[in-house]
């Protein structure tokens, strides 16, 4: 494998289409835009595969519940022997509002404890990651990102995981940068 992606959300039909499941959905859209399928089991999630401008790309969905995605990260990346900066994390983030999505390279959880989980599993915080926004929380933040999207915001999730989908293939044509300039709005591709 080149890279791994992988999506954070929690596991069950209950959980589906709520906010903190955003990462999970993005997987989704990518196992659909590649052709593959999410569904095998694996380091303590579902895994797909596919291949892409020569880049072999493992998907991964954590199926540890979001407060220990980690576990499942660190799995598939000592498995294939992945540098860090080869897995590209995909989350909510309440720090934006619905639908605009954001990419770096490296940064603390920001709060988030799907991402405070992998941090301490790998020992470091320098990895990329696509943040998209979930809104912020206008009512307690557990009921919040456990709820699901209105539907005036549903369309706006769409475009973002579309947007976060399709900087995921400019990183694999060409370079992490590349991909960040399209995902943060420097570049129009």
């Amino acid at each position: 494998m080149d890279y791994i992606i992988a999506g954070l959300g929690n596991p069950g039909e209950k959980y589906i289409f709520t906010r903190h499941n955003a990462g999970f959905l993005a997987i989704d859209y990518l196992a659909q835009l590649f052709n593959t399928k999410v569904d095998k089991i694996k380091f303590k999630g579902l895994v797909g595969s596919f291949e892409y401008a020569g880049k072999k790309v493992l998907l991964l969905k954590p199926m540890t519940y979001m407060n220990a995605s980690g576990e499942s990260i660190i799995e598939a990346v000592n498995f294939y022997k992945i540098k860090t900066e080869k897995l590209i994390v995909i989350y909510d983030d309440i720090a934006f509002d619905v639908g605009v999505v954001k990419m770096r390279k490296k940064g603390s959880d920001g709060g988030h404890n799907g991402v405070k989980s992998i941090i301490q599993c790998l020992g470091t915080e320098e990895f990329p990651r696509i943040r998209i926004g979930i809104g912020v929380p206008k009512y307690d933040m557990v009921k919040y990102v456990l709820s699901e999207f209105e539907d005036g915001e549903k369309e706006k999730i769409f475009r973002a995981i579309e947007k976060a989908s399709n900087g995921i293939k400019i990183l694999l044509e060409s370079d992490i940068d590349r991909a960040m300039n399209y995902i943060n709005g420097d570049v129009v591709v």
